[in-house]
């Protein structure tokens, strides 16, 4: 699209806040709104609640931002499972569940990792066995982000075991609120327990919540897993911490009143750049130390590497092209440098990085004592480094992905594609 074009939108944009902006709405009904007109996610189809311009959706959630109102929540909901939907839902599906993904009406988290199908997903245990128009589900599965406020879920489960463990396998979208279902949060390191446990017993299905078709839950799980590395195009200026659906209470809450974050509301801690830690050791006495020096330019070189990518990733979106294996680079780049800017952040702190506060008096307290004003979320950031790198396919899962898919290597030998998945042998 030309700039002229990308500047009309603006001013259709600016014009339509101006006219439908209210901050003494509930935060609810503005999602709604935003939801409705197809601003929230211009990247979708306009028959799908968007404008059919993936170019348009971070500058438009920034012009959000900028007017003073609250963009569109980037939750699990409007980031996989809308997209996935679109692809691999029918109209009466998307029709259905569209608008509580895209209006943050619906919490989502998803039904994916177990305990002994992590790296190897496909050899999942979690069985969905037919009953008429329903279909029951009994399982246990783990790493289940935001379970703990979530109303629905994206679930992938085994419903055949007499044919290889790909082909048997099925996608679903299940109601949480409903008997059977149990969450066991699972505290870090941080403090926080934004991992759960999800337990499943005799849970009930709609089959008309099947996506895709029976038998077809890996293809439809892969699109899932595809925009959980790429971001699921909803880039932009999301306010941190605007948890959707009824159980994280932002609905009900004056949109006015959700512009800002508050320490309490933030879900993931914010990334450490290297500015800030070039700013932290010369406030520190650190800033002629070569070594120190020579990390800190390694992790601004990768941040630019990174930002370029993204740039680059937006700019072919625009004409519709993809790059085969941007997503596993990106996703291994990202963690790349989450590590490196962990292990500089601790470089530079010393032995003041052994101090953590787990609630914002302790931070807060402190930050006062050893006069780092971002202690708290220095540390959290690189306490929890450890994740990114595992969640949504390790990297050594995205290797494997690239010289698999993308370079043509030979894959791991195996029978697993072809011995009906109940004669593989199991844990």
């Amino acid at each position: 699209m030309a700039a002229t074009s990308y500047a009309e939108s603006m001013d259709e944009l600016r014009e339509w806040l101006e006219a439908n902006w209210d901050p003494g709405i509930s935060l609810g009904e503005w999602w709604s709104r935003l939801a409705g007109s197809g601003w929230g996610y211009p990247h979708f189809p306009v028959e799908w609640f968007g404008k059919g311009d993936p170019g348009l959706t971070a500058r438009a959630s920034w012009a959000i931002r900028d007017f003073g109102a609250v963009p569109a929540p980037i939750a699990l909901g409007p980031t996989l499972a809308a997209p996935t939907l679109v692809e691999h839902g029918n109209d009466e599906q998307r029709a259905r569940l569209l608008p509580g993904m895209l209006s943050g009406a619906d919490a989502y988290c998803q039904l994916f990792s177990e305990p002994n199908a992590g790296s190897d997903l496909a050899s999942l245990q979690c069985r969905a066995v037919r009953d008429g128009d329903e279909f029951v589900v009994n399982g246990q599965k783990v790493w289940s982000s935001s379970a703990q406020i979530a109303n629905k879920a994206m679930l992938l489960a085994r419903t055949d075991v007499e044919v290889p463990k790909h082909p048997g396998l099925s996608y679903f979208i299940i109601d949480f609120d409903q008997p059977g279902i149990e969450v066991r949060p699972i505290r870090e390191m941080t403090g926080r327990a934004l991992f759960n446990e999800v337990f499943l017993t005799d849970v009930r299905v709609p089959a008309a919540n099947l996506i895709g078709g029976e038998g077809n839950g890996w293809k439809v799980a892969n699109t899932t897993l595809f925009n959980e590395r790429s971001g699921g195009g909803a880039v932009g200026a999301a306010q941190p911490g605007l948890e959707a659906g009824p159980i994280a209470g932002n609905l009900d809450r004056p949109a006015g009143e959700c512009t800002e974050a508050r320490f309490e509301d933030r879900t993931f801690p914010p990334p450490i750049r290297a500015a800030e830690l070039v700013a932290l050791a010369r406030a520190r006495g650190r800033g002629d130390d070569p070594v120190l020096r020579q990390g800190l330019v390694r992790l601004h070189v990768r941040e630019r590497v990174i930002d370029l990518m993204v740039q680059r990733a937006r700019a072919l979106a625009e004409q519709g092209v993809q790059v085969p294996g941007l997503p596993q680079m990106a996703k291994m780049a990202s963690s790349h440098l989450i590590r490196l800017s962990r292990e500089l952040t601790f470089e530079v702190l010393g032995p003041t990085g052994t101090l953590f506060g787990y609630n914002p008096d302790a931070v807060a307290s402190l930050e006062h004592l050893t006069g780092v004003d971002d202690l708290g979320r220095l540390i959290e950031t690189s306490l929890f480094a450890a994740a990114p790198p595992i969640y949504g396919g390790s990297d050594q899962i995205q290797r494997n992905i690239l010289g698999e898919r993308i370079l043509g290597l030979a894959r791991e030998p195996g029978d697993d594609k072809r011995i009906p998945y109940k004669d593989l042998p199991k844990n």
